[in-house]
């Protein structure tokens, strides 16, 4: 199956339904009054975790996804049917981003967790909800919120408790496939792996952890690098590191200079990859060299616990899975967001309440004004009769905005705009 880890999409949650305006009339009933009902509540765009997929393939083909609108109000107070949610289902570690402003809007790392992306519009108020002791026969009704639309990125962090590194072939594949279920694909060339691979891995003891066998790095990764620069990013939820090098230098490289390669990649890429305890396991020391580069890597780095394994013969596996373990007991979880960093687009960030509206200077007499609320006040309301621009323009005084312009400057006789209504400013 192909490994999709990150698709730019567009999701559009559904509109809220018109409220009704209506009168019973039926031939017995007194005084019968308005009774139209409310439209339905838009469909929201939802994300939900699904253990069962591993890849974002089906998000590849299906780039825009729209929610069912709200129902309209009917006679008789019923209520439009309520829009129906677009519910994305997606697996575990997925990120979603506001590609707009970076925000990161979901972090989905729990079975069957549910983030809303993208709320429905609001249902429109049918006329008897507009009844009051003063205007027993209002003919006015709302018409239905429009629904949030997003651009997003949807990105795949695979969710592992520990991740393999280290140069292509030199047997983290065999690893993995030693010490789980898992069957990854073995060869002798390099970037056999290309995409990451999971196995759940069970300590002799009772306690189990996730591992991942990610793509072999090359120097330069980070930067974009073989495949390196594409995988370092499922390296980020790993709370502990299994650095696997090549004792026998098979293939002529040297692994006292691989290891330090590797380390600098780590170090270069973001979110500090390189603070995560390591596990170094020298492998295949059945070759010939491995003895002489095992003492030459002991020498250059000595305070480095080095473990001796044959993942081939699955020799000297099992002091590795213990350490591992134990330094999973001790290592927190890494923050996947630098707290030093900009904080705009973090997660949770708490931004305050945004203003109902902004007022535009538009020049030459001209007024703009826009905003999230004020503009959802305006395609709500119903501007064909004169209760409904009534209700509009005391909408707006309660806003503010009568004294949002002043304040600005406007003048009596100026032309202020909203979306597409323009009306003259009377002080």
């Amino acid at each position: 199956m192909q490994f999709i880890d990150r698709v730019k999409m567009k999701v559009q949650a559904g509109d809220g339904g018109k409220g009704m305006s209506s009168f019973r009339r039926e031939k017995y009933v007194a005084y019968g009054g308005p009774s139209g009902g409310d439209g339905g509540k838009g469909g929201n765009i939802v994300f939900e975790v699904d253990e069962g997929k591993s890849t974002l393939l089906d998000l590849r083909y299906n780039r825009k996804v729209v929610a069912s609108n709200g129902g309209n109000g009917k006679t008789k107070k019923m209520h439009g049917a309520t829009g129906q949610d677009a519910v994305i289902r997606v697996p575990l570690g997925t990120i979603i981003k506001d590609i707009e402003t970076g925000q990161i809007l979901a972090d989905l790392t729990r079975n069957k967790q549910r983030a809303v992306i993208c709320e429905g519009g609001k249902a429109g108020r049918g006329n008897f909800r507009f009844k009051s002791s003063k205007n027993t026969a209002p003919t006015y009704a709302e018409k239905g919120g429009i629904g949030e639309s997003r651009e997003i990125e949807v990105e795949l962090k695979v969710l592992a408790d520990v991740g393999l590194v280290g140069f292509p072939s030199v047997g983290k594949s065999t690893l993995l496939s030693v010490v789980s279920a898992a069957k990854p694909e073995i060869a002798d060339y390099h970037f056999t792996t290309i995409q990451p691979n999971l196995g759940m891995v069970q300590v002799s003891d009772g306690r189990s952890f996730v591992m991942a066998d990610l793509p072999g790095l090359i120097e330069g990764a980070a930067q974009g690098k073989g495949l390196g620069h594409q995988f370092l990013r499922h390296i980020e939820r790993c709370r502990v590191i299994i650095h696997v090098v090549d004792m026998g230098a098979q293939d002529g490289r040297d692994p006292v200079e691989d290891y330090q390669i590797i380390n600098n990649e780590l170090e270069s890429y973001q979110y500090r990859l390189l603070e995560r305890p390591q596990v170094v396991v020298a492998n295949k020391m059945d070759l010939d060299a491995a003895p002489e580069n095992l003492k030459r890597f002991k020498e250059a780095y000595p305070d480095v616990e080095v473990f001796e394994t044959m993942t081939l013969i699955a020799e000297g596996l099992e002091p590795v899975l213990y350490r591992a373990a134990d330094l999973l007991d001790e290592t927190p979880l890494f923050p996947l967001y630098d707290e030093e960093e900009d904080t705009e687009g973090v997660l949770y960030k708490y931004e305050g309440e945004k203003p109902a509206f902004y007022v535009h200077n538009l020049g030459n007499g001209r007024w703009m004004i826009d905003g999230d609320e004020i503009e959802n006040a305006y395609r709500m309301a119903n501007l064909d009769s004169v209760e409904g621009e009534q209700r509009f323009a005391r909408k707006m005084r309660v806003l503010g905005v009568d004294q949002g312009l002043r304040d600005a400057g406007c003048q009596d006789g100026d032309t202020v705009a909203i979306c597409d209504f323009e009306f003259e400013f009377v002080e």
